[in-house]
């Protein structure tokens, strides 16, 4: 039987309300979980989170980042957004 390598995906995805360290302990997390994501990267002075992946579905990418409250720019970043932002930022203070 022959194996296929999977081809590795990079995406980059520009985010709303990153902060800082505790952010992005909680994106890195979050992103993860989800199946096919093999690494993420985050640039908290860009705002920019880097995703390689073997098969993730990148609007699935999206909308994780949006319900944690980092939601891509240029998307509606509402008042419940930035309050998800704000208590995901604490939490990930207390786990890094």
């Amino acid at each position: 039987m022959e194996k296929r390598k999977l081809e590795m995906m990079n995406t980059d995805i520009q985010i709303e309300n990153l902060k800082c360290g505790g952010c992005a302990a909680t994106i890195k997390k979050g992103i993860l979980a989800l199946e096919g994501v093999k690494d993420v990267a985050i640039n908290i002075e860009k705002s920019i989170v880097s995703i390689a992946s073997e098969k993730a579905n990148i609007e699935e990418i999206k909308a994780k980042l949006s319900k944690l409250g980092y939601p891509e720019v240029g998307d509606k970043n509402t008042v419940l957004h930035k309050a998800k932002s704000f208590v995901s930022c604490a939490v990930g203070r207390l786990d890094s």
